[in-house]
């Protein structure tokens, strides 16, 4: 069985509108967590190339690219899915990010499952030593403060779309 984080929001937005503020605002929405940094240099900006086999990744200030993770599924308004990977991880220590848009009535929900964890050793510094449970807790409250900012920018960009142009 696989270690994995499950969190849900619900947006008001159609399902494709919610999975194009998802991979195309992911730098506007996204909050570092030092706890769970791709690489030690810290923070960058996050983007998605589009498509199976796109990417996602994090440019540095200084304009260098960490590669978190390759595009498995990307089915627009329906699901997407990618690899997740930190600068420490050995080749066999892959967790993967499965996010799912479901409407329901005038609304969506926005299901995120992070699973794979078991692959990555308690004593790994991206576990900082914590056991399962509690590593998955913290990860999972991450999740939630993502979602929650996901869930703000959902609304920051409904009300630009909804504002009428200014002359």
């Amino acid at each position: 069985m696989s270690s994995r984080v499950q969190v849900s929001v619900r947006v008001s937005a159609a399902p494709h509108r919610a999975f194009d503020v998802f991979t195309r605002d992911i730098a506007l929405w996204w909050r570092p967590n030092s706890l769970f940094q791709f690489t030690p240099r810290g923070a960058g900006t996050l983007s998605f190339e589009g498509g199976v086999n796109g990417r996602l990744i994090e440019t540095q200030t200084d304009g260098s690219v960490f590669e978190v993770g390759r595009v498995t599924v990307w089915e627009p308004g329906v699901r997407l899915a990618f690899g997740w990977t930190q600068a420490s991880f050995s080749a066999d220590q892959q967790t993967h990010v499965e996010v799912r848009f479901e409407a329901v009535g005038d609304e969506t929900r926005v299901t995120v499952e992070h699973r794979g964890w078991d692959t990555v050793p308690q004593d790994h510094v991206a576990r900082h030593h914590f056991p399962d449970g509690i590593f998955l807790r913290r990860h999972g409250e991450w999740w939630q403060v993502l979602l929650g900012s996901y869930g703000a920018r959902m609304k920051h960009d409904g009300s630009l779309a909804a504002s009428p142009p200014t002359a």
